[in-house]
């Protein structure tokens, strides 16, 4: 059985903040969302997560996810302590191959497959990750023997002249025999310059019971990277969205500068995807072939058909567009928005659960919520769907070939028939037949011998 343990107990005094460190998003999620999402990823029998300072607002913030079970340290005395409280919940022992992984809230990019990497070091032994880093102050080392088995884990505070040169760093993830660790939890003691219960210390006691310590090391030296301060949580979103970047390249993604795009989701592309500058993904995105977004383009949830373009600066929230359409600049897709072939959405666009037809256009000031709108239907600027009483929302039905004049209003629930034709400036407040010209207008009006007001003279 497997059980994985996240350690997400810490203040995080150097966040500057009153939200626990585990809660700050990385890649558009909370720190430990992202390794939680990992940790599933190996199908573990318990997930527990270990919490301290803002246990209350840790636990509010995944209320509805019913597969993690919490362990509450208070005080905190080290991260052996902090491993100590999830004992009672640890599933399995009895078998050799049951496993207790240890990952922590605050180090979120740990990949699946590193991760496996870990459990397959740890089949006849424990196994620790570690790296090799050209500069490893504040690190614990990895002291090994002349055999290059791991001995033990040094902290830097603790490590002499000598252990100080050791190259190669404990980065804290640890798999080990579940039994095995719940007797070496009950055998380490805080004498150490920080008077605290290291988990590290299992390493030494598992040599000591010959039980073979092995390494395995990550892909990447970011998956490892902890979260301690503002700076190096964006210095690792920065080296998280240069990673994706790498990968979306590698996949034949064309991005106008790598540097400058953000993706905190999943992004699926088809070939000659082209994104230019400053945009952000969020949630699952699908991009079809020949798609183009234009640059400072927020897409959220979004799936967009062969050869459809995002013009600069627009905004799109779970929508749907076909093929071929054109979408902005400056338009807002709003959730329920569905776009039909060769469609337009134009400038200052604002669709709200609407549908709007094939080849049918909306290209200038509009805004169009709780609508069904036809084929090679035109709406003019200015045009409103008036779909919302204060109370209750209503729908509006343009069917094909209508022609909706500029600055027209439509009171839902209202429908343009086929072909119909609404004159500028027509408030409609019921139905309009199909092929017939409907409007509503007062007489225009000149008043004769009418002067202009002029200001009076003090």
């Amino acid at each position: 059985m497997l059980n994985i343990v996240i350690l997400a107990a810490g203040m995080g005094k150097r966040m500057q903040s009153d939200l626990p460190k585990v809660l700050h998003t990385l890649a558009g999620k909370p720190m430990l969302a992202q390794v939680i999402d990992s940790a599933r990823q190996l199908s573990p029998d318990r997930i527990i997560v270990v919490v301290g300072h803002g246990a209350d607002a840790v636990r509010k913030a995944f209320a509805d996810q019913t597969d993690i079970e919490y362990a509450l340290q208070q005080p905190q005395y080290g991260t052996g302590h902090a491993v100590q409280q999830a004992i009672p919940l640890l599933v399995g022992g009895e078998q050799e191959g049951d496993t207790t992984i240890v990952l922590y809230g605050d180090v979120p990019l740990v990949q699946p497959a590193t991760l496996k990497r870990l459990l397959e070091a740890r089949a006849n032994g424990m196994a620790v990750l570690t790296e090799t880093l050209q500069d490893p102050t504040g690190y614990g080392r990895i002291v090994r023997n002349d055999s290059g088995q791991v001995q033990r884990i040094v902290e830097h505070k603790d490590a002499t002249e000598q252990e100080h040169k050791i190259r190669e760093v404990n980065t804290g993830i640890l798999a080990a025999p579940t039994a095995k660790l719940k007797d070496w939890l009950g055998r380490i003691n805080n004498d150490n310059a920080q008077g605290e219960y290291y988990l590290t210390d299992t390493i030494a006691l598992s040599v000591q019971d010959n039980v073979p310590v092995n390494a395995a090391q990550p892909d990447a030296n970011w998956e490892t990277l902890g979260v301690n301060s503002r700076v190096q949580q964006a210095q690792l979103e920065r080296a998280w969205q240069a990673e994706q970047a790498q990968r979306l390249l590698v996949q034949g993604v064309s991005l106008a500068d790598p540097a400058r795009f953000d993706l905190r989701g999943t992004l699926e592309c088809g070939r000659d995807v082209f994104i230019d500058v400053g945009c952000v993904f969020e949630g699952t995105v699908t991009l079809a072939d020949g798609v183009r977004v234009g640059p400072h383009c927020v897409l959220r949830n979004v799936t967009l058909g062969a050869g459809t373009r995002v013009e600069a600066f627009s905004h799109l929230e779970q929508a749907t567009a076909a093929e071929n359409v054109k979408i902005g600049p400056y338009a807002r897709l709003r959730p329920g928005t569905v776009l039909a072939a060769e469609s337009h959405v134009g400038n200052f666009v604002e669709l709200k659960k609407t549908t709007l037809g094939q080849g049918s256009k909306a290209n200038h000031l509009a805004y169009l919520g709780d609508a069904e709108i036809g084929a090679q239907v035109n709406i003019g600027a200015g045009t409103i769907t008036c779909n919302y009483d204060g109370v209750n929302k209503f729908k509006t039905t343009i069917e094909d070939g209508a022609f909706i004049g500029s600055d027209s209003q439509l009171v839902a629930p209202v429908t343009v028939g086929k072909g119909a034709t609404l004159g500028a400036g027509t408030t409609l407040t019921k139905d309009a037949p199909a092929d017939k010209l409907t409007l509503s207008r007062t007489r225009q009006t000149t008043i004769e011998n009418w002067t202009r007001p002029t200001k009076k003279q003090d």
